[in-house]
């Protein structure tokens, strides 16, 4: 990931409001990932919770990414099980 992927498009005045090439639950879903891989498994629970909510919160039937982004909250639960009982938590 690159610093132009985070930060907004060079030459917007003002009055536009600034682009971003990621979506915030993405960014959210990669920090759970690094906190995953870090063993930060209650920080990880923590940004579960947030992507959840963040999920929640604009999920509506006519959202055409709501069965991928179900579909990566369904994987991150699945990991942080995992690695919680590989822990003996």
């Amino acid at each position: 990931m690159s610093i132009e992927e985070d930060v907004p498009e060079a030459g917007k005045t003002a009055a536009t409001p600034p682009r971003y090439s990621r979506r915030l639950s993405d960014k959210i879903l990669v920090a759970f990932h690094h906190a995953c891989d870090q063993q930060e498994l209650d920080i990880a629970g923590e940004l579960l919770n947030v992507l959840e909510m963040l999920l929640m919160q604009r999920g509506s039937a006519a959202d055409l990414g709501r069965r991928r982004n179900m579909e990566s909250l369904v994987a991150a639960h699945e990991r942080l099980w995992a690695l919680r009982h590989a822990r003996g938590e």
